[in-house]
């Protein structure tokens, strides 16, 4: 199934792998503006979700904010810290549920994110529900076996001008 302006789009976005994999890698932050013009591209979007973690710092809500203005649903959770001081938050379960529960609604399913956890939900969105894939990523931080199971593979690094806004000193 090629890319075409008729097909319904949901766009997931998994902010703390992208945010992450952005300051580690370059410094910078995410334009996650321009990742959902790049994801939709001219099609036909039903929904765009980003899964964020709270831990109450107070830029976090500015940050809240911005998303949703861009055009995301934001959906967060809080931090968990356990015993011990270990930290712990993630939405991959989140992500796979909205997108298992969505897809019947949907043409393709769009996941922004490298985690290699999710290949097995990609396999299941093409072959029972019959779902386009595609993931957008940093080619060099994201899952090789994930960029191989997507239908088709946008890496972020080949245009970081775009895709990448200066760390504010």
């Amino acid at each position: 199934m090629a890319q075409h302006k008729e097909q319904r789009v949901g766009v997931f976005v998994d902010v703390q792998n992208m945010y992450y994999s952005a300051k580690h890698m370059y410094n910078k932050k995410v334009n996650f503006k321009e990742i959902l013009t790049e994801a939709v591209s001219g099609r036909h979007l039903i929904r765009a979700i980003a899964y964020v973690i709270k831990a109450d710092i107070k830029e976090e809500g500015n940050f809240f904010d911005a998303l949703k203005k861009i055009g995301y649903e934001v959906k967060s959770k809080d931090l968990q810290t356990f015993l011990g001081g270990n930290k712990k938050g993630d939405w991959d379960i989140g992500i796979a549920m909205d997108t298992i529960e969505l897809a019947p609604k949907l043409d393709v399913i769009i996941l922004v994110s490298g985690d290699g956890d999710f290949i097995q939900l990609l396999q299941h969105l093409k072959r029972a529900v019959g779902c386009r894939t595609e993931v957008i990523a940093f080619g060099k931080s994201a899952s090789s076996k994930l960029q191989e199971e997507a239908d088709s593979f946008i890496d972020l690094d080949k245009d970081q001008k775009r895709f990448l806004i200066n760390m504010r000193k």
